[in-house]
C-alpha cells in the first residue's frame, strides 16, 4: 500500500506550457511550485498548493509535438460541496479561458460542469461532497 502521506502528481503533456500554466493558476488558484527549462530535454511547470497532497505537472518535450487530448475522458475532477464556492469556481474557469462543454459521460452533468482547456483536456467541477 502507498503511504497515506504520499503526494499524487498528475503529469500531462502540452505544447503550450506557459498558457496552460496561466489558465490553471487563474482558474483553480494553484501556486507555481516549480518551473524548469530544458531539464533533460523537457520544459515544464508543477502547479498545486504547498499544503495539498496533489500536484499537476505540465511538460513539453523539446522538439516534439504533444498534440491534444486523446479522448474526452481524460479528466481532472474536483468535488466542491459548497454551492457558492462551486459557482465562484465555475466563473473562475470561464474567466481563465476554459470553455464550458457537455461531458461525454452524463454522470458529470447531474450536478457538475465540464470545462475544456486549450489542449482539449477537461476539468469537471462537481457540486457535491465526495462520498466514499
Amino acid at each position: 500500500m502507498i503511504p497515506l502521506d504520499s503526494t499524487l502528481r498528475v503529469v500531462r503533456p502540452t505544447d503550450n506550457v506557459s498558457q496552460i500554466a496561466a489558465m490553471y493558476r487563474q482558474a483553480l488558484g494553484f501556486d507555481l511550485l516549480k518551473q524548469f527549462e530544458d531539464y533533460d530535454g523537457f520544459d515544464g511547470v508543477v502547479l498545486g498548493h504547498k499544503k495539498h497532497p496533489y500536484h499537476i505537472e505540465f511538460v513539453h518535450k523539446v522538439g516534439s509535438a504533444a498534440g491534444t487530448a486523446p479522448s474526452h475522458e481524460h479528466l481532472l475532477v474536483f468535488y466542491v460541496d459548497c454551492s457558492q464556492a462551486w459557482e465562484r469556481a465555475c466563473r473562475n474557469m470561464i474567466d481563465a479561458g476554459f470553455s464550458v462543454v457537455e461531458s461525454s459521460n452524463p454522470y458529470w452533468e447531474q450536478v457538475g460542469k465540464t470545462f475544456e482547456d486549450i489542449d482539449g483536456y477537461r476539468v469537471v467541477l462537481q457540486n457535491r461532497d465526495w462520498d466514499f
